[in-house]
């Protein structure tokens, strides 16, 4: 099989069944994965489901079969973990790493317990984010195992649980692992494209946005017959699948000496441009101020609701008129008027 050029890089791998079934099964997966002999071989063996009467794992049997994939296939080989006595009876079974699920990532009070149990050891760990969009959570936890001893952690976006996640399983609201990216630029940051598409036919298109945003990998659920899983059977790839979404990725290539000139021409319209918009809002504010003012000597409220809906009508009408995307005009201008009334709001109460 021809190499792809994800295999050739440096980016991270993972990948495997979601839950380990059997040792047949484990181990006819991972033979169709050998011939990535860098990547970590995953399987899940204590699943936090959210009913009791699903399948919650095969438990610590799980572990020597893990161990055969070792022994067989050369593969590194990784499981979740929840509690201290998963991570005590992983690092007794010689795992090469660890993950921290996202119901788990959810609650300090497990993440301190799961930190103090790998205190003292340097087992690579992958930090899930929690189920909510919560980016300090996400780094508390990152931190909390810093504060460990643990050095090799590396964060993984798996989207999270709104209450409207579209088309997928979990958003995957890239903006807030961009902004985990800001605050913690030396933590590796991985993608789990299947816990975010919910279904195989859409695992390629977040891989692909996960790479071209530069992540440093991907956590991807391989089973040898996905039909068949019995966990999370519709967002599984097969092997042959899993080939030929490496083969298919397109990974940005190193800048040139033009394109750096390019970038820099263009970023600096953008800052110019940025540095107007926020001119512009203080205008705004200022004239909001103005407003307030005189709504106050007329008694009058705060919140024009006519006017809003005129405001909001008119603005997404010019978005369209320019080409915009109207949905995303509305949301700046509901984050403006939200700011608006609040400054009003504040002033009101001065006098």
């Amino acid at each position: 099989m021809e190499q792809s050029r994800f295999v050739s890089t440096e980016k991270l791998l993972i990948a495997g069944p979601c839950s380990a079934e059997s040792l047949e099964q484990v181990l006819l997966t991972a033979k169709s994965l050998d011939c990535y002999p860098d990547m970590f071989f995953r399987a899940g063996l204590w699943k936090p489901r959210t009913m009791p009467s699903s399948f919650e794992g095969v438990g610590s049997k799980g572990l020597m079969w893990l161990r055969e994939v070792k022994r067989l296939y050369g593969l590194k080989v990784c499981t979740e973990v929840a509690s201290p006595n998963h991570v005590e009876q992983c690092l007794d079974a010689e795992m090469d790493a660890l993950w921290i699920g996202a119901r788990t990532t959810t609650n300090p009070f497990s993440v301190q317990d799961i930190a103090d149990a790998l205190s003292g050891t340097d087992i690579p760990i992958f930090v899930k984010n929690p189920l909510n969009p919560d980016v300090k959570l996400w780094i508390g936890a990152v931190e909390r195992l810093y504060r460990s001893g643990c050095r090799n952690i590396c964060a993984v976006h798996r989207g999270f649980c709104l209450a409207d996640n579209g088309i997928y399983r979990n958003s995957p609201l890239w903006q807030v692992a961009i902004e985990f990216r800001r605050l913690m630029p030396q933590t590796k940051l991985i993608c789990d494209p299947s816990h975010i598409a919910g279904r195989s036919e859409l695992v390629f298109d977040v891989s692909q946005t996960a790479m071209n945003l530069c992540f440093d990998g991907l956590m991807i659920e391989v089973h040898s017959d996905p039909l068949q899983a019995k966990t999370d059977a519709k967002q599984q790839l097969s092997p042959v699948q899993l080939h030929e979404l490496l083969s298919r990725l397109q990974l940005p290539h190193s800048n040139d000496s033009q394109s750096a000139e390019d970038l820099e021409l263009l970023r600096g319209k953008i800052d110019q441009t940025d540095a107007e918009i926020v001119s512009l809002l203080a205008q705004r504010m200022e004239i909001v101020k103005q407003l307030s003012e005189v709504k106050h000597r007329n008694n009058m409220s705060i919140l024009q609701i006519d006017r809003w809906k005129d405001i909001l009508q008119s603005r997404m009408q010019q978005a369209d008129k320019l080409h915009l995307n109207s949905d995303f005009v509305k949301d700046i201008f509901e984050q403006i008027h939200r700011e608006s009334v609040a400054l009003q709001d504040k002033i009101a109460k001065s006098h």
